[in-house]
């Protein structure tokens, strides 16, 4: 009887917590229950407080501001004049029809707390424009701008989608090392991490560096991809991927590189390069698909933004509008066609003849991204994935053609920005990986574990690699990636 009177208070207290946890409302929360008449209480930053009776209330839960409208004389001149652009507040007070044309309800304040002051001397965010410049410098306030904001919300609903779309698929969600002692790529743009004391750094008798010495007893670096991981991974759990970041100390100030960034990498055994290019196409779409959905209004508000910031250029100039660009890949089966084909379309192209491309055509290029957005916008009109490039121009470990030029490499294309997705089918033959690794430069005993792979139980194994900030860009349609990742990474940068 007694365990029955603790259940029943029990139950009796959950419903009152439900009760009174009820009453508090996120701006979103509130936008899409309505609930009028109810009283409840909202918590969020100002963004304007207009005629000592409007005040525009974000929490971050949404692109929308939410109207508050308080009866001044109801309230002391003291603290009304707290009440300014970026204080910080709980309200409450009841939900009613708005009769204004801005928003479907309000809140009739009843009660006003301060919980954190704001100086309108000092405070950066004032309501107006700012620059993305200036909003690069003050990193830690622009998430309470509308931008940003709609940006950073875009960027989990991305995230959350990739791990969505392969545990729905039957991959397992694996995590390769932060240091590591490997270059995947070969490229030698590193980080190097150690614990050697910098005023007095051992030496070996030739006068280098002695590693040996170091925490690790070798050098060390900060990884550059987890693929390679991964593909060890792939060799027990059949499909695996990794979502981390990832380093390289390329000195590149541009609109499209990053110190530092986060890379979706998986990795199949048994596929074939035309299973990984059904299962990139796939990926796209989903998580495009995905934004759609769960992000609309951040995504209509960015669109936009997007358009507003076109109309200063001409109109040949202007990009693909964001929401129609999306569709553009979600509706469009993606073409396929070989990298050689591919020259043999941009060289009888009229850009080609009428010298309008900047970098030159011919066989054996790196394409460059004009090429690649002539091949999506001009000529197919459709998402392009490109396979088997030349041999010389790609990593050590794709898997070589019979025709010892190319090898089974493919990119994936995209309006706007070119390439988006790289993979390939990888060399699952011991003596020809061995051969490539030589010839790349690359120790052999530095990649002994990743030659074991081929050595015991090998299978014709597939991956690609997606960079998450470049996924986020195009989704975004911001034109630099400093400006989808919270706290970019770039040469001479590493505030906050």
């Amino acid at each position: 009887m007694a365990a029955l009177k603790v259940l029943i208070s029990f139950a009796g207290l959950k419903n009152k917590l439900a009760l009174s946890m009820k009453s508090t409302y996120s701006v979103a929360e509130l936008y899409e229950k309505k609930p009028i008449g109810e009283f409840v209480t909202l918590s969020g930053w100002v963004r304007t407080f207009r005629s000592n009776r409007f005040i525009s209330l974000n929490d971050g839960s949404t692109v929308s501001n939410f109207q508050c409208v308080l009866d001044y004389e109801k309230f002391d001149d003291t603290l009304l004049k707290k009440i300014n652009t970026g204080t910080c507040l709980t309200l409450k007070g009841k939900i009613a029809e708005s009769p204004g044309k801005g928003q479907p309800i309000e809140m009739l304040v009843e009660s006003v707390e301060i919980l954190g002051e704001s100086d309108p001397e000092k405070y950066p965010l004032q309501p107006k424009k700012h620059s993305l410049e200036f909003l690069r410098e003050i990193a830690h306030l622009r998430p309470r701008t509308s931008t940003f904001g709609a940006v950073f919300r875009v960027r989990h609903h991305l995230a959350y989608a990739i791990h969505d779309f392969f545990n729905r698929n039957g991959f397992f969600y694996i995590h390769s090392p932060i240091i590591t002692a490997s270059d995947a790529e070969g490229a030698g743009e590193l980080f190097n991490v150690s614990t050697l004391d910098k005023k007095n750094i051992p030496l070996t008798e030739g006068g280098e560096v002695d590693f040996s010495k170091d925490f690790f007893g070798k050098e060390a670096n900060l990884t550059v991809s987890g693929q390679l991981e991964a593909e060890l991974l792939a060799m027990g759990l059949g499909k695996v991927y990794t979502f981390g970041p990832t380093f390289r100390a390329e000195n590149s100030n541009t609109t499209r590189h990053l110190a530092e960034f986060w890379m979706i990498e998986p990795e199949m055994a048994f596929y074939q390069l035309s299973d990984n290019m059904e299962l990139a196409e796939e990926f796209l779409k989903y998580i495009i698909s995905y934004a759609l959905e769960k992000a609309s209004e951040d995504l209509r508000f960015l669109d936009q933004r997007l358009a507003d910031e076109e109309k200063s250029k001409p109109t040949d100039q202007r990009s693909m509008p964001l929401l129609e660009k999306l569709h553009f890949v979600l509706e469009n089966p993606f073409a396929r066609i070989t990298y050689t084909d591919a020259i043999d379309i941009l060289l009888n192209s009229s850009y080609h003849r009428k010298k309008k491309f900047q970098f030159p055509v011919e066989w054996g290029i790196d394409l460059q991204s004009e090429h690649e957005r002539y091949l999506v916008e001009k000529h197919f009109k459709t998402p392009v994935i490109i396979t088997d490039y030349p041999a010389a121009i790609k990593a050590f470990y794709m898997r070589l053609n019979e025709d010892e030029k190319t090898v089974r490499a493919m990119d994936i294309l995209v309006p706007g920005i070119g390439e988006i997705v790289g993979g390939s089918q990888r060399e699952e033959r011991y003596d020809v990986l061995l051969q490539k690794i030589k010839q790349f430069g690359i120790s052999e005993h530095s990649l002994w574990w990743y030659l074991d792979t081929r050595k015991f139980g090998t299978c014709p194994h597939s991956g690609f690699g997606l960079g998450f900030e470049r996924l986020v860009q195009f989704v975004t349609g911001m034109s630099n990636i400093r400006d989808v990742i919270p706290f970019p990474r770039t040469p001479g940068n590493c505030e906050f």
